[in-house]
């Protein structure tokens, strides 16, 4: 098993806190979670998802321009 190690801003730790206390567990357990859960999506939904922000930000630009 491998171990990562991330920085976060004090505000990200304490909701990272707030959200895993909710939850009943540790912050680690709760981000280990989430991204057990974000791996096993299928490919479709990041790749949909990065399309729409794509799109959206294309169409602001375009409106700034």
């Amino acid at each position: 098993m491998a171990t990562i190690t991330i920085p976060l801003s004090d505000d990200r730790m304490r909701k990272l806190k707030e959200l895993a206390d909710e939850a009943k567990v540790p912050p680690e357990e709760l981000l280990r979670a989430s991204v057990e859960e974000w791996l096993s999506r299928p490919k479709d939904d990041f790749a949909r998802a990065a399309e729409y922000v794509l799109k959206k930000n294309a169409e602001l630009l375009r409106r700034l321009a």
